[in-house]
Formats: structure tokens, C-alpha cells, sequence
């Protein structure tokens, strides 16, 4: 282990910045069957969902369709925020021009612009963890039924005097 463990409002600004400015994440999902598929795709985050998209027919757009589920691993194995999410799958005319184009432009992906149909996924987060190594496994627990464990508009207490590491 390198360095001491973060505080849970740290790991929530650590995520969120990861969010608002790293592009690509992994995608888990898994057939009814429970043949499990993982991918990588460019998304954009809007504060409140993550967008996705991905070819209609493909293993991963099959399976955010049928199951309307996803984990998501964001970062590196030595700092991963991992994202258990519901989907909601959008037609690819479906999403307002402008948000598209934010898409696009962050992404440098579009498509709408392309042959084979796709569909967009808006993946609203509902379970949120984050961790460094094995000294942040307690505490990783970031958001629990959608809802953010530590609130960053009010003072953050010390770990130390709240008992949370």
C-alpha cells in the first residue's frame, strides 16, 4: 500500500471528477443466460446519468436491452469507481439534438452519423464504490439506492470524528 486511505468525501470529488472528464468506461452486462460480455465505450456525463451508445444488435446493446442493468468500471485497477446502474434505452432519434452533440463533442464519437443502427443508453447510477487498494476497501461505499452517501453541499465532518474511513 503507498498512501493512507481517502476520506469517503474525497472518493466522491475523485469520482465525480472522473465523470466530468475521463471519457471511456468498461461495461459488464450479461446475456438472460448469464453470459457475461464486457466493453469499453466512450460516454458523456450530464451530473445525473451516464450516456452510452452502442450498435442495436450487438452482445452489449442485446444485453442493456433486455436487462435494463450494467456495472460499470471507470479508472484504473488501482483507483476504480465501479457503478452499478439502471438503463434506459433511448432510439437513436429518440435524444434531443443538443444532447447528442455535447456527446459527440466530448466523445469525438457520433452516432447518429453512421449505418448500422445504434441506440443510446442513459445509465442512471444507483449504487456507486470507490477504492484504491486494500486499505480503502472499507468505506468504498459511495452512493446506496441512488443517493450519495456523503453530501458535498454541507461541511464535510472529519472520518476521524464521524467514524467512517
Amino acid at each position: 500500500m503507498s498512501a493512507d486511505p481517502r476520506s469517503r468525501p474525497q472518493r466522491r470529488r475523485d469520482t465525480e471528477q472522473r465523470l466530468a472528464h475521463d471519457i471511456d468506461v468498461w461495461v459488464a452486462t450479461a446475456s438472460a443466460d448469464g453470459a457475461p460480455y464486457l466493453v469499453p465505450l466512450s460516454f458523456d456525463w450530464d451530473g445525473e446519468a451516464l450516456l452510452v451508445a452502442t450498435p442495436t444488435d450487438s452482445p452489449t446493446g442485446r444485453n442493456l436491452a433486455a436487462t435494463r442493468t450494467v456495472r460499470l468500471g471507470l479508472g484504473h485497477t488501482r483507483d476504480v469507481s465501479m457503478i452499478d446502474g439502471d438503463v434506459e434505452v433511448l432510439e437513436i432519434e429518440a435524444l434531443p439534438r443538443e444532447r447528442g452533440d455535447l456527446f459527440a463533442a466530448r466523445t469525438g464519437f457520433d452516432p447518429r452519423a453512421l449505418t448500422t443502427p445504434y441506440r443510446w443508453f442513459r445509465i442512471v447510477p444507483r449504487r456507486i464504490q470507490a477504492w484504491r487498494e486494500a486499505n480503502e476497501l472499507e468505506g468504498r461505499e459511495l452512493m446506496v439506492d441512488g443517493r450519495w452517501l456523503i453530501d458535498e453541499r454541507r461541511p464535510a465532518v472529519s472520518d476521524e470524528a464521524s467514524g467512517q474511513s
